[in-house]
C-alpha cells in the first residue's frame, strides 16, 4: 500500500501534538482509527517512525526524517491547490500578508485601500508578527508576502526595497517640548522621562542601539507592547516616545520633535520566499505597494491617507 495524503497529515498531528489522544481530537478521528491510519504507513514505509514508549509520542530518527519530507509535500500540494484556484482577472482570491507592529499603525491601512479600490475581489489575511516569525512564516508557506525592515534575511528569503522609515522625538499637547522647532540635543533625554515600546519590538531595539551610541540613558517611565495604549499614554501625559515619523505627522494630540543627531533611519522591504508560488494577488500587492512608496507616500502619512 502506497502512503496516502491523509496518512501524512495524521502523522504530522501526532508528532505536533505528542499524544494520539489530542492529535486525534484536532483531526477529529478516533484514536482507534488515527493508531490504525498511523500503523498503516508505518507498514508501507518499513520503518517504525513514531516511539510510543514514553509519556509523550515522539518521532523516531526515522521519523525524524520522514516528517521533513511529509511538511514539504503538504505544503508544495496546498500551493498547488492555491494556484489552481488562482485567477490571473484578480476577480478573486486572497492574500496572506505579515508585517512587524510598527506598520500596521501607519502602513496597511493605505496599502489596503488600494488593493480594495484596485481589487475588491481579493481578500486579504493580515497577520502582526514579530520579523523572525514572519520570515519563518514565509519559509513554511503560511504566508505569501510580509512588510519588514531589510537586514540579514533567513536563508531563501528575497526583499524588495520599499523606502527608508525615519524615526523621532514625539510628545503631546502637555509636554514642555510641544511646538519646538529647533532640533533637540539627544543629551537632554537624560533628564526626560520616556514612554517606550518593550523590547520584544524590532524598533525599540534600534532606538536602544542609539541611546547606546550616544552614551545617554533616559528614564524609562513606562514601557508598552502597544502602539495604541503607547500613543495615548504620550497624548495625555507629559511623557516623551521614539515613533516612525509616519506615524505621528498630522496627527491631533502628537508633536514630532526632531533630534540631533537624528535616529538611524531604517530600510522597509517586501519580504518573500524565493521559491514560492507567486499568486496574481502577491502580483497586484507588489506593484501597489511599489508604487505607493515610489509616489513619497511612505514619508508623508497624511498624504498616503488622502490618496487612498
Amino acid at each position: 500500500m502506497a502512503p496516502e495524503l491523509r496518512h501524512l497529515r495524521y502523522l504530522l498531528a501526532v508528532a505536533e501534538q505528542g499524544s494520539f489522544t489530542r492529535a486525534a481530537e484536532e483531526l477529529r478521528v478516533s484514536q482507534p482509527t488515527l493508531s490504525q491510519q498511523i500503523r498503516q504507513l508505518e507498514r508501507a514505509v518499513g520503518v517504525q517512525l513514531l516511539d510510543r514508549s514514553g509519556r509523550t509520542v515522539r518521532a523516531t530518527d526515522a521519523g525524524a526524517a520522514y516528517l521533513h519530507y511529509a511538511r514539504r509535500a503538504l505544503r508544495d500540494l496546498a500551493a498547488a491547490e492555491r494556484a489552481v484556484l488562482d485567477v490571473a482577472d484578480l476577480s478573486r482570491g486572497t492574500l496572506r500578508l505579515a508585517m512587524t507592529p510598527t506598520f500596521t499603525a501607519y502602513l496597511l491601512g493605505p496599502l489596503a485601500a488600494r488593493l480594495h479600490r484596485s481589487h475588491p475581489g481579493i481578500g486579504l489575511d493580515v497577520k502582526e508578527m514579530t520579523q523572525a516569525q514572519l520570515e519563518s512564516g514565509l519559509l513554511a508557506d503560511e504566508l505569501d508576502l510580509a512588510i519588514a525592515f531589510a537586514g540579514p534575511h533567513l536563508a531563501g528569503i528575497a526583499a524588495t526595497e520599499l523606502f527608508t522609515e525615519s524615526l523621532g522625538l514625539v510628545v503631546g499637547d502637555a509636554h514642555p517640548l510641544a511646538g519646538r522647532t529647533a532640533p533637540l540635543p539627544v543629551a537632554d533625554l537624560a533628564r526626560r522621562d520616556l514612554a517606550l515600546l518593550s523590547g520584544e519590538f524590532a524598533t525599540r531595539s534600534h532606538i536602544d542601539g542609539y541611546f547606546a551610541a550616544q552614551r545617554v540613558a533616559p528614564r524609562i517611565a513606562v514601557e508598552a507592547n502597544s502602539l495604541g495604549a503607547l500613543t495615548e499614554i504620550v497624548r495625555r501625559t507629559p511623557l516623551a516616545t521614539v515613533l516612525p515619523d509616519a506615524l505621528a505627522r498630522d496627527r491631533p494630540g502628537l508633536h514630532p520633535v526632531d533630534l540631533a543627531p537624528a535616529l538611524p533611519a531604517r530600510t522597509v522591504v517586501l519580504l518573500r520566499r524565493e521559491s514560492a508560488y507567486e499568486s496574481a494577488a502577491a502580483r497586484a500587492f507588489t506593484a501597489l505597494a511599489l508604487a505607493w512608496s515610489a509616489g513619497g507616500s511612505a514619508g508623508n502619512s497624511g498624504a498616503a491617507e488622502r490618496e487612498t
